[in-house]
């Protein structure tokens, strides 16, 4: 009978810590989707709405790559009240010849928030001006953190300010990361101020409603947006998008209806049908990204099945490589 690696969290977080080669296997998955018959199917969300909580299902096939992965991943955000993680889950990998099961990963949301943090690189090295040295981070959880991590390993970042709503989360942040990281990362009371002169600026909470306005931003910022990964999800003013020189999504189709995009269209700043490239299009060449230093540029990132995949198959080569996790019969 075939073999299944079972990993666990703890495993995972020894296998794949946040590094460039991480960056560069969520890359390769962004530019295959541009260049190869990647098969992705739109995402399936189940919406628990009595207990705050949703539940995505993502998976992508890509050409190349021997493994697929399905992920499992439940938001539950009411349930830090009950002293438990709001995020968790799991991610299967299968063989793309058999279709067998090669790997089980409890990762409980780790390999998620790795992808994720993952695609904020990727689209900064892209879209960022390479000497940005300046971050502004509005939020204050996990992928706040990850979020400057994978910043500083593709960007010269020198110094950070921090908003959250809840200003005692924003100071604690700050003096981890800190310490963690060893640049000054400053709180800041409005997200204004953290915004003002900042070259990098990434929006990484469940807001619904906008958080970061139009007339705040200045020539040659970029934006990441990572919070909008559901309808009623909006961190962005919509007026914004008549100030970008270029937006850019991770799969346009997703924008479209649960992106920051989303909102742009429902508010008729942009046009229902208007095309954009791509990320992987991007990377590619096949389109322009910041063509001007004083361009404003905006990545909206949603999460792709894709970045899934190509992480979970990342996990398993270096559990191979290090003979990790305990091997079970199927």
């Amino acid at each position: 009978m075939p073999e299944v690696t079972i990993l666990t969290e703890s495993d995972l977080r020894q296998l794949v810590p946040l590094d460039l080669e991480a960056i560069g296997c969520v890359e390769d998955a962004f530019l295959a989707l541009a260049t190869s018959a990647v098969v992705m199917p739109p995402i399936m969300r189940l919406d628990i709405k009595e207990a705050n909580g949703e539940v995505d299902v993502k998976t992508a096939y890509v050409p190349g790559i021997a493994s697929f992965a399905i992920k499992i991943s439940p938001g539950f955000f009411d349930n830090p009240k009950l002293g438990l993680p709001s995020v968790n889950g799991l991610m299967v990998l299968f063989s793309a010849q058999t279709g067998l099961v090669e790997a089980a990963l409890f990762d409980n949301g780790y390999l998620t928030d790795i992808r994720t943090a993952a695609a904020g690189a990727v689209s900064a090295k892209l879209l960022s001006r390479p000497d940005a040295s300046t971050v502004a981070i509005l939020g204050a959880g996990v992928q706040a953190k990850l979020q400057l991590q994978a910043l500083m390993l593709v960007r010269p970042v020198t110094a950070a300010r921090l908003w959250a709503r809840d200003p005692a989360k924003a100071v604690a942040a700050a003096a981890d990361l800190t310490k963690s990281l060893g640049i000054e990362v400053t709180p800041h009371a409005k997200a204004r101020d953290a915004v003002n002169h900042a070259d990098i600026i990434v929006t990484t909470t469940p807001a619904t409603a906008p958080i970061l306005m139009a007339d705040w931003l200045e020539p040659g910022q970029h934006i990441n947006a990572m919070g909008s990964d559901a309808e009623h999800k909006n961190e962005i003013d919509p007026a914004i998008f008549a100030r970008l020189n270029r937006y850019v999504p991770d799969r346009l189709s997703q924008t479209r209806i649960l992106g920051e995009l989303h909102h742009a269209i429902a508010a008729d700043q942009v046009s229902a049908t208007q095309e954009f490239a791509e990320l992987g299009a991007v990377l590619a060449g096949l389109a322009p990204g910041r063509t001007n230093p004083g361009d404003i540029t905006l990545a909206d990132l949603t999460g792709t099945g894709v970045q899934d995949t190509a992480i979970a198959t990342l996990a398993r080569q270096r559990a191979n490589a290090a003979h990790a996790g305990q091997i079970f019969s199927a």
